[in-house]
């Protein structure tokens, strides 16, 4: 497995927006937001949502250890937060642990909450966006050692409201993955789904030829838009996502 330094923020910078970034222990937050709208009091903002979600979630793992080592869906304690029940609900739509859909779940949660602050938020976490924009937006594909790296985006548009857009792959960063997917790219009507569906797709592909299989199992799941597998040279695509050519020299 390839670990790449997340140089690829550089590709989320637009000129109507703010970036800035927010680490609490092992989480590692890129946030924009527009840029009329920054202050210092949306970075403290920030800060703290993101510190009291995962201080909720620890005590709730240290509670109940198998939240955080389940490979396969997991019974949750009533006394568990509400982003767990909202990973766990997505983990068994997706047939995986809870935890593959905790960097999808933190960006919702996090981007929700500042929405508050600015009518345009963008959250990435470890490549796992939230997206809520007035304007088309283009997302860039990083896919490893695939020729489709850095040549292809996501188009996404307003009128898909709110959306987690969500990538697992099996070749590149430092994520659980069974598969050995370049890509697995789920768009979904929440961060959660989103994230544990591109998980399970990155976990079915092995060779090219499983790409089709990746997103066909992506299309069969409540809340999911789109979806788009990548290995190697193959690439398949379903639903509302489009891409679009990006040009680097």
């Amino acid at each position: 497995m390839e670990y790449i330094e997340r140089s690829y923020r550089s590709m989320f910078v637009s000129d109507d927006m703010t970036h800035f970034q927010v680490s609490v222990k092992d989480t590692d937050l890129d946030i924009g937001v527009s840029r009329e709208c920054y202050s210092n009091e949306l970075v403290e903002a920030a800060r703290k949502i993101t510190t009291s979600l995962r201080n909720e979630l620890e005590a709730y793992i240290e509670f109940d250890p198998e939240f955080k080592s389940a490979l396969v869906p997991h019974r949750l304690y009533s006394t568990a937060p509400p982003i767990a029940f909202e990973m766990a609900k997505a983990a068994e739509l997706a047939n995986v642990g809870p935890m593959a859909a905790v960097a999808g779940a933190f960006s919702e949660y996090i981007g929700r909450e500042l929405l508050k602050y600015s009518p345009d938020v963008i959250i990435e976490n470890g490549g796992d966006l939230y997206i809520h924009t007035d304007k088309k937006r283009h997302v860039g594909i990083f896919a490893g050692s695939s020729p489709f790296t850095n040549k292809i985006a996501v188009e996404v548009l307003p009128e898909f409201g709110p959306i987690g857009l969500c990538t697992s792959s099996g070749t590149v960063g430092p994520s659980l993955s069974f598969g050995k997917a370049d890509a697995a790219v789920v768009m979904a009507q929440t961060g959660s789904i989103a994230d544990a569906v591109a998980t399970a797709v990155g976990n079915m592909i092995h060779i090219p030829e499983d790409v089709n299989r990746g997103v066909e199992f992506a299309a069969n799941i409540p809340g999911v838009l789109g979806a788009i597998a990548i290995k190697d040279e193959k690439m398949a695509l379903w639903g509302k996502i489009k891409i679009v050519r990006l040009n680097f020299n």
